[in-house]
């Protein structure tokens, strides 16, 4: 997939939470951005941020393309993502994009899908259950928190699929880990996908590889060049030691030496 270096306009950056921000962008032409798909991710350059010397690398979080916007949800978590935070309408942000491999999306509508996301993790989840929405399969959303102050998008997310949650404090949904959710024994499901704490994805690796379950996850690996220079974001897998920001992010649970 051919790759760009634009400079997008933000359209919105809206503070979600205390420590998140949905920035929208649109191009400054009105062409058409670039073809993306769920599961990519893009480098964005951070200007004005003294101790910010690479791109910090943002999933896709949506993609509408009757408005031509592209949506990235940021945690605000350092001197770059928090500059960003402080982005306002009409400002340039440079990108380079897309980046990566994203899921793979079954041909046959009929396969019943899983979508998990915890924290920063659910961001993936959303433009992947949107496009497979639009293929005609029916999708389950299962999504994780801490509380229910820590669960975002949710509107969105009930667009596109059957929403379940848990809250480790019960706060909303039920109560503990994905893994806890009454849906992994309701009901049976073909394929998996996950992104979120390394913790969880391996929780549901497990699960999925248990109950013979398709699954893949997006890893979030340190990635500061995103085109498998750097090497700051090896992964061990049963092909050898490779980058994650080029043969990933997402990868079969099969190809990885996770001990499930």
């Amino acid at each position: 997939m051919k790759k760009f270096i634009l400079d997008l306009k933000v359209l919105e950056n809206q503070r979600i939470q205390s420590n998140y921000a949905l920035i929208k962008l649109t191009t400054h032409d009105s062409q058409p951005l670039p073809e993306m798909v769920p599961g990519q991710f893009v480098e964005v350059l951070v200007e004005n941020s003294p101790n910010t010397f690479l791109r910090r690398p943002i999933s896709i979080n949506f993609v509408d393309r009757q408005n031509n916007e592209l949506w990235l949800l940021v945690q605000l978590i350092g001197d770059g993502t928090r500059k960003m935070g402080e982005l306002n309408a009409g400002d340039n942000l440079n990108l380079v994009l897309p980046l990566g491999n994203g899921f793979t999306i079954p041909t046959d509508t009929a396969k019943k899908v899983l979508l998990v996301g915890g924290g920063v993790g659910t961001a993936p989840m959303l433009y992947l259950g949107a496009e497979m929405q639009k293929m005609g399969i029916e999708v389950d959303f299962l999504l994780g928190a801490r509380s229910e102050k820590d669960l975002m998008q949710l509107d969105e997310f009930a667009k596109y699929g059957n929403l379940h949650i848990t809250t480790e404090d019960a706060s909303k949904g039920e109560k503990g880990f994905v893994t806890n959710h009454s849906i992994l024994t309701s009901k049976q499901f073909d394929n998996s996908y996950c992104c979120g704490p390394k913790p969880m994805m391996v929780a549901v690796a497990s699960w999925a590889s248990r109950n013979g379950v398709e699954c893949e996850v997006s890893l979030e690996n340190t990635m500061a060049c995103g085109i498998g220079v750097c090497l700051c974001c090896v992964e061990k897998t049963t092909e050898g030691h490779i980058c994650v920001c080029k043969e990933g992010p997402v990868f079969n649970i099969n190809k990885l030496l996770w001990q499930l």
